[in-house]
């Protein structure tokens, strides 16, 4: 029986020794950090800074910081249908060693899914013979990615005995680098959460957040009980898009000194030679599609408003990035209205950010006559008590995400909008701009309010690191390193 092979697209850049990130990010549920973090869109870099790369030299997001192949939130999977006999797709003979590789693997991805199987469950699922499942599956067992997890009990007949990934064969490290906070959280090979942090950033220098960041992983390690060195994977969250140009990232937002290239060398430094940095944004995107409203959709737009702008676009299950990695930097759209908005700050995080953004309904709320210490909360809480002055300061906001979100759609046509960020996730928010947006859009998706609150990036960085190391763990396997499982061999 022929063999079907189909690789998906990585959907991320190779770059030498880099990481790589996008999009300015939103606020939490405070408006100071987004849905998916504390902000970076939203913080905008010194005029001293390196200026932004042109959007024809900026890379994809989520570029691996090593010179290997390239890594990605969504690998590169193999899916073989049927049994594996001798042949691959297009009718070449396949040897041995790469038919056992292609088998394991197969199984490997079964028990993954699913959760324990017995040897009668993978050959039924695989279309593999029983004699070919017993000799896979101890192969893998032997590798350590996989183990016994008892035997399953109350069905007629033998009892089976039933198989399950290892959970500590691997652990994955999440961070998320904010403006005014850092989140992180440890997960074994599973997806099980070991440990979880976050705390106030107080560095006032770029290798100050390095350390921090370092000191925040070290924590989480110890609090699970392991090395460092234990980690397969490390991804980190981070506003801003790679610039292959320069070896650095740009569009970091107010993240002051973000987009030096010394940034991305102290965090290979400090996380090793496999680290990914994600776009923050693009990282809730995947939370929601992994554990929010996005596992209902095939496709969907997540829209981060705090004390940032951006979002993350998901079509046909999978993260779109763009050519150059901008896919979802809509701070930069020319949408800009009302009394927040400055110009000097257009120029330095785009017009809907400078328009739109935690900071803009501060500036709006103080043009509009409110006194004493105001922040984007406080401007909502006094809507929603009557005020007058702050309730026409979050309806001209509305009006203005409203727009945008008009755009994304006459673009896009998603079926769903998720709203996260400090802004997006405010009681009532999300009514008010469905309202507006129903006098603009051509068609209307669902518009629904993010349940995952300021973990969301972290979750996605788990969610992106669990699938790169599954897939570095699974290359180890003695099938996949042997040189004949690496290809089909070729006619004599």
């Amino acid at each position: 029986m022929e063999v079907a092979v189909t690789t998906t697209s990585a959907g991320l850049a190779n770059v030498p020794a880099v990481a790589d990130v996008p999009a300015p990010v939103g606020v939490p549920a405070s408006t100071e950090a987004p849905a998916s973090t504390e902000a970076p869109a939203s913080l905008a870099v010194p005029a001293s800074s390196e200026a932004p790369a042109s959007t024809a030299a900026l890379a994809s997001m989520a570029v691996p910081v090593s010179t290997g192949p390239p890594a990605s939130a969504e690998p590169p999977s193999l899916a073989v249908s049927g049994q594996v006999t001798g042949q691959v797709a297009g009718g070449i003979a396949a040897r041995p060693q790469l038919i056992r590789a292609l088998n394991e693997q197969l199984l490997l991805n079964h028990i993954r899914q699913l959760g324990p199987c017995s040897r009668a469950d993978l050959a039924r699922l695989s279309g593999l013979s029983k004699p070919t499942v017993s000799l896979a599956l101890a192969n893998v067992e032997r590798s350590g990615l996989v183990q016994t997890a008892g035997q399953r009990t109350g069905v007629p007949g033998r009892s089976a005995l039933l198989y399950e990934i290892r959970p500590d064969a691997g652990f994955v490290l999440g961070l998320d680098i904010g403006h005014q906070y850092l989140r992180g959280a440890l997960a074994d090979l599973t997806g099980a959460v070991r440990a979880k942090s976050a705390a106030r950033s107080r560095a006032s220098s770029v290798g100050g957040r390095v350390t921090e960041l370092t000191r925040l992983a070290d924590e989480l390690c110890a609090a699970a009980a392991i090395t460092r060195a234990a980690v397969t994977q490390t991804v980190i969250g981070s506003p801003g898009v790679y610039d292959p140009r320069r070896n650095a990232m740009a569009l970091t937002g107010r993240l002051a000194g973000w987009s030096r290239p010394a940034v991305l060398a102290g965090l290979r430094e400090a996380f090793g030679q496999e680290l990914v940095v994600e776009n923050d944004v693009d990282a809730a995107a995947l939370a929601e599609r992994a554990h929010g409203h996005g596992r209902q959709f095939a496709s969907f737009a997540f829209v981060s408003i705090g004390t940032g702008i951006g979002m993350g676009l998901v079509i046909d299950g999978r993260l779109h990035r763009g050519v150059h990695g901008v896919a979802g930097e809509i701070a930069y759209m020319p949408i800009s209205e009302g009394q927040g908005t400055d110009e000097q700050d257009a120029r330095r995080r785009g017009a809907l950010e400078a328009a739109g953004s935690a900071p803009a309904i501060v500036r709006a709320a103080r043009r509009a006559g409110m006194r004493g210490p105001v922040s984007a909360r406080r401007v909502f809480a006094a809507a929603a008590a009557g005020d007058a002055r702050a309730a026409a300061v979050v309806a001209g906001e509305a009006r203005l995400v409203a727009k945008a979100m008009c755009a994304i759609i006459t673009v896009v046509d998603p079926e769903l909008v998720v709203l996260g960020g400090g802004i997006g996730q405010a009681p009532g928010f999300a009514a008010a701009v469905t309202s507006e947006l129903r006098r603009l859009a051509p068609v209307m998706p669902e518009v629904r309010v993010s349940a995952l609150g300021t973990g969301a990036v972290v979750e996605g960085c788990l969610a992106s690191g669990a699938d790169l190391a599954w897939k570095r763990l699974t290359a180890l396997l003695p099938s996949a390193l042997q040189p004949e499982a690496t290809g089909a061999a070729q006619p004599h």
